[in-house]
């Protein structure tokens, strides 16, 4: 059984984020305030439910959080600053669209910068204690929660994308580095979607100019 907080008696965010991997896509991040002594027992890391669950949860999440949001940041952005600090980025973004402001943070993994609530951050304004939590997912609540939001959510953006780009195979790969996937940059070259930064094709060097 996950449990429900880690921060006693605060009003407590778990965040965790989707995508960090990808070769192509915005990196999904999500936010999630549960109410006190919250139990859900279906609820796990995303990566361990079937997409049908996930999806069936998403809802429930929905309607069962005291607040919940997701933040995005895009493959321009991961480009200019690096997946680890878009990754945190995204989890700032989620955290400053909550309609409820956490008293505390936990967090899947284990890197983190501080967050001050907006706005901005002011020399007399506290950052809001934080704590991370490896393969925090599987360990609590709200992060299991933000889990299943941030990969749901993405994946729905990327199925969209394979709208317009079949044949990559995105709606199977969600733009991880499949071989599916890696065949077809070499076949058709890269879209505005594919992360640049990032060695596409697996290789000891990039084969594409930028």
């Amino acid at each position: 059984m996950l449990k429900s907080h880690f921060y006693e008696g605060k009003i407590e965010a778990g965040c965790d984020e989707a995508g960090r991997g990808c070769l192509a896509g915005s990196v999904y991040a999500a936010a999630v305030i549960l109410p006190p002594d919250y139990q859900n027992e279906l609820l796990n890391d995303s990566k361990q439910l079937t997409e049908r669950r996930r999806y069936e949860l998403r809802d429930i999440i929905r309607h069962d959080a005291v607040a919940w949001a997701v933040g995005i940041v895009t493959p321009e952005e991961i480009d200019r600053i690096n997946i680890l600090n878009a990754s945190i980025l995204a989890m700032h973004r989620a955290l400053d669209q909550l309609e409820v402001r956490p008293e505390a943070i936990i967090i899947d993994g284990n890197r983190f910068k501080p967050y001050f609530p907006p706005p901005l951050p002011h020399s007399s304004t506290p950052p809001i204690p934080h704590t991370t939590i490896v393969k925090g997912d599987g360990k609590y609540l709200s992060i299991a929660a933000a889990s299943i939001l941030a990969k749901t959510y993405r994946d729905d953006y990327m199925n969209l994308l394979a709208e317009e780009y079949p044949q990559y195979d995105w709606r199977s790969n969600k733009g991880y580095p499949t071989k599916k996937h890696r065949d077809a940059i070499r076949e058709y070259g890269i879209t505005k979607y594919h992360r640049k930064s990032y060695n596409l094709l697996g290789d000891t060097q990039l084969s594409f100019d930028f």
